[in-house]
């Protein structure tokens, strides 16, 4: 049975996650699938495939990462290899859908991009995506639903909908949030976010 993480292992560094990985750590697994499952299934998304195709490169990403994580050399490119191996099997993915049809032009391009790393206006923006994440985690546990709550909820959620779900009154909702994106903020000055 796989345990969840606690706030503490979410606030472990990549090299620290990895570490804990290796040596077995339920919890350490748990919390970095937890960091990084939106980044995962972010690629094939932006690439254009189904959700059910993302959720199958998810699963596969996450199985090649169990078996590589010994031989992972540097725990903090851990966002790039992911992005990588995501990317690559996003095109395999489209590969495999294009010889159904024998699209020979497009599968030879396919092709010769496997063999490439991931575009970097492609790579750039997952990376901002990711600090992104990173800092709404790592805000107070209040301010982190929040955010999520209000930015990314879909649809979006009204005030006094988010104020139930927080157990807060609807009038404090503006006032907060005004806090917690102040907060936000600093953490993204902290990562040079642009």
């Amino acid at each position: 049975m796989t345990q969840e993480p606690r706030a503490r292992e979410l606030s472990w560094s990549n090299e620290r996650l990895v570490r804990e990985c290796c040596q077995g750590n339920q919890a350490a697994w748990a919390a970095l699938i937890e960091k990084y499952k939106n980044l995962i299934f972010s690629v094939p998304i932006k690439f254009g495939l189904s959700r059910e195709d993302a959720a199958d490169i998810f699963q596969a990403v996450c199985l090649d990462l169990l078996s590589d994580l010994p031989r992972l050399r540097e725990p903090r490119a851990l966002p790039k290899w992911l992005m990588q191996a995501s990317y690559h099997k996003c095109l395999r993915t489209k590969k495999q859908r294009l010889e159904l049809f024998d699209d020979t032009a497009e599968i030879e391009k396919l092709s010769a991009a496997q063999t490439q790393d991931l575009p970097e206006e492609l790579l750039d923006q997952l990376q901002r995506e990711q600090i992104l994440r990173d800092a709404i985690a790592g805000l107070p546990d209040r301010c982190s639903r929040l955010v999520r709550l209000l930015f990314f909820a879909d649809p979006p959620r009204p005030y006094p909908e988010v104020a139930k779900q927080l157990k807060l009154a609807t009038g404090s909702i503006g006032f907060i949030r005004g806090r917690c994106l102040k907060l936000l903020r600093k953490r993204l000055e902290m990562e040079s976010f642009r």
